[in-house]
């Protein structure tokens, strides 16, 4: 997929900026390790992890609106794992100590994901255009609940029909 000594060498030289890095790992969108440097973590664990974080992830972002996924920051008593997409193919994770400077992670996280994402993506062969344009996205219902009133459930349907509203009892 993509140059793994480059993207090994760009994980050592992150790791020299941050000190307070504990690991580093670039794998791709679907889980599979492409490159890591993490003492003490297994990487395929981890890059199966992120995998599973970053679609819960991405399905948060698109159902509040917020555009396409950036970067997931996850935070313990002992220290940090930030997430950052790298290109269309592959995200880099970062472990870090509870001291590191939050500010300066993202910073270079988001830097080494940049350049992490033009390895990757100049290796990535091109995806295949689809024959049939894919079907209209439509959203989900969204519930509200009133105490007084009882929950209410709104269902929107395709725009060429009305939406409908019920209330449950």
């Amino acid at each position: 997929m993509a140059d793994q000594p480059a993207l090994l060498e760009e994980l050592h030289r992150l790791r020299a900026r941050v000190p307070q890095l504990t690991g580093a790992l670039a794998a791709s969108v679907d889980g599979l390790v492409l490159a890591h440097d993490t003492p003490g973590v297994e990487p395929e664990g981890l890059a199966a992890l992120t995998a599973a974080a970053l679609g819960v992830a991405i399905r948060t972002t698109d159902a509040t609106g917020r555009g396409e996924l950036r970067e997931l920051l996850l935070r313990g008593h002992l220290g940090y794992v930030a997430t950052y997409a790298a290109g269309a193919h592959a995200v880099l994770t970062l472990l870090a100590q509870d001291r590191v400077n939050v500010g300066r992670l993202h910073l270079e996280g988001r830097r080494a994901g940049a350049r992490i994402g033009e390895l990757v993506d100049t290796a990535a062969p091109a995806p295949a255009r689809p024959a049939v344009r894919p079907a209209p996205r439509t959203r989900t219902a969204r519930t509200s609940a009133s105490p007084a009133a009882g929950p209410t459930t709104t269902t929107t349907t395709p725009r060429s029909t009305t939406p409908r509203t019920t209330t449950e009892s």
